[in-house]
């Protein structure tokens, strides 16, 4: 099992002892003229470190996985600054987002002029600090099929991945569209389980997750305590039905804080919502403690790394 690239350097995957955060923002930049509230930059770095370090305390927090990319006002200098001050690793990430947000280099750049520019950023690294990412995501679409812009950074994603042995996170927009980037990206030669499908705790279709997982893909539950997208009780009804029905070994569990409002010293739920608020409500529900260490810990190990279920984490 490789190492884990991080923003502060390689991590060993046995060092990854306690859960992860497999879906999260810590610096960011999604500002648009009727929204001015998405936004993590400067300003709020040592409000996100301090919420990690307690986490690092309190819950054992091990990794967080940052999937800010390219046009998502990505700052990958903050994120190791962040990592070194709370104490926790972070994975940084390359990729370009849904395309109401791509940057003009997606324009009409072919597939493979898109793959070459992941694959430089993979390779030679981000900014003049050479930060390496460990991942490819959030690269998104939005409505049921993506459109042309973003099959064709959906290809280059799944292109890169080949041939840099990284793995793929999606954004799929209110949880829709995931089966269509599913089979977008395997059609380019990149095996299901380096594809995670994001959102899926916003659709409310447990057959839609049980198929993501039965092809091999892992199924986010990622928009953790957003009630004003879904409520908590709704993304457990899901996932205890996911669960159920075999599919543990496929689930990822986060927040996707994307805004300083979700911050706790803004009165928002922060980043441990999911250890202080759905664990404990998941373990009230039968969840014993091992399966929650799978889907906190050895999934995202197993994700990051291409390891297959059945080797040890």
């Amino acid at each position: 099992m490789h190492d884990i690239r991080t923003v502060t350097g390689p991590l060993d995957p046995a060092a990854v002892r306690g859960p992860a955060l497999a879906h999260e923002h810590l610096a960011l930049d999604l500002r648009r003229d009727a929204d001015r509230a998405a936004v993590l930059d400067g300003r709020h770095a040592d409000a996100v470190a301090g919420e990690l370090a307690v986490l690092r305390e309190e819950a054992g927090l091990s990794l967080v996985i940052e999937l800010s990319c390219r046009g998502m006002g990505r700052d990958v200098t903050a994120l190791a600054r962040i990592s070194k001050d709370s104490g926790v690793p972070v994975v940084a990430a390359t990729g370009w987002y849904y395309e109401p947000f791509h940057p003009s280099e997606v324009g009409r750049a072919g597939v493979e002029e898109l793959t070459d520019t992941l694959v430089r950023e993979i390779t030679e690294g981000i900014g003049p600090e050479g930060i390496l990412p460990g991942v490819i995501g959030e690269v998104g679409s939005h409505g049921d099929r993506p459109s042309e812009p973003e099959v064709r950074a959906l290809k280059a994603a799944a292109r890169a991945a080949v041939a840099t042995g990284l793995s793929v996170v999606t954004h799929a927009q209110l949880g829709r569209g995931g089966a269509a980037q599913l089979a977008l990206l395997t059609a380019e030669g990149l095996p299901p389980h380096r594809i995670c499908v994001g959102h899926q705790d916003l659709l409310d279709d447990p057959a839609v997750h049980r198929e993501l997982a039965a092809r091999g893909a892992y199924v986010a539950f990622d928009t953790v305590g957003k009630e004003s997208y879904q409520s908590d009780t709704a993304r457990l009804r899901l996932l205890l039905a996911l669960v159920a029905a075999g599919h543990a070994d496929r689930a990822l569990l986060s927040c996707d804080i994307s805004r300083h409002g979700y911050l706790r010293d803004e009165g928002g739920q922060g980043y441990g919502h999911l250890f202080r608020s759905f664990l404990p409500r998941l373990r009230a529900a039968g969840v014993d403690d091992d399966l929650i260490d799978l889907m906190t810990r050895r999934n995202p190990i197993r994700f990051l790394t291409g390891a297959h279920a059945e080797e040890a984490v």
